[in-house]
């Protein structure tokens, strides 16, 4: 079940830059205050594993599966790896409160920051990674399946290399009634 590579290559490209993002802005995004919890840089804690490099990860893998993907069932799996990825982004923030060590801290910063800080954090990338996600497994299940037999793939090339008749273009001619 041979595809071309081109099915998912636009939402994978989308999807690793997304997650490279996903996975660097909390340790770069402090030094331009752009942060939770604190201003530190490069500071490693086991929420931000869980709830940022992890599902990034994920995003990454799917991203560069989609990418070089050949066949159905590698693209099917990508697409539902990443909308899984995306979605842990999503709900992440919200399960981290039942995990009892303060989760990941709030958005730091005036009220617009905050909003900004929530969908460029979780929120708004998580689900632009779960919908380039969807959108390739769209792709992917929709594509036909191939058929596995060489008579049958040699029939259907026999059929579409013969020209077809236009009877509907023709107008059949009525007799003509014979003069006298």
């Amino acid at each position: 079940m041979r595809i071309p590579r081109t099915t998912g290559f636009v939402s994978g490209l989308a999807i690793i830059v997304l997650a490279v993002w996903a996975g660097l802005i909390p340790f770069i995004g402090p030094s331009f205050h752009y942060a939770f919890g604190s201003y530190r840089t490069w500071h490693v804690t086991s929420s931000r594993v869980w709830l940022d490099i992890v599902p990034a990860v994920a995003a990454l893998v799917a991203g560069v599966m989609l990418l070089t993907s050949r066949h159905r069932t590698s693209g099917i799996f990508a697409g539902v790896l990443g909308i899984v990825a995306g979605a842990w982004l999503i709900v992440g923030p919200s399960v981290s409160a039942l995990w009892g060590h303060g989760g990941i801290g709030s958005p730091l910063g005036s009220h617009h920051r905050q909003a900004l800080e929530q969908l460029g954090y979780f929120y708004g990338v998580g689900t632009l990674i779960a919908a380039f996600s969807a959108f390739a497994l769209g792709r992917f299940v929709s594509r036909p399946r191939v058929a596995a037999e060489p008579a049958v793939a040699a029939a259907d090339a026999a059929a579409v290399a013969r020209p077809r008749r236009r009877r509907f273009l023709r107008r059949e001619r009525a007799a003509e009634p014979a003069q006298t």
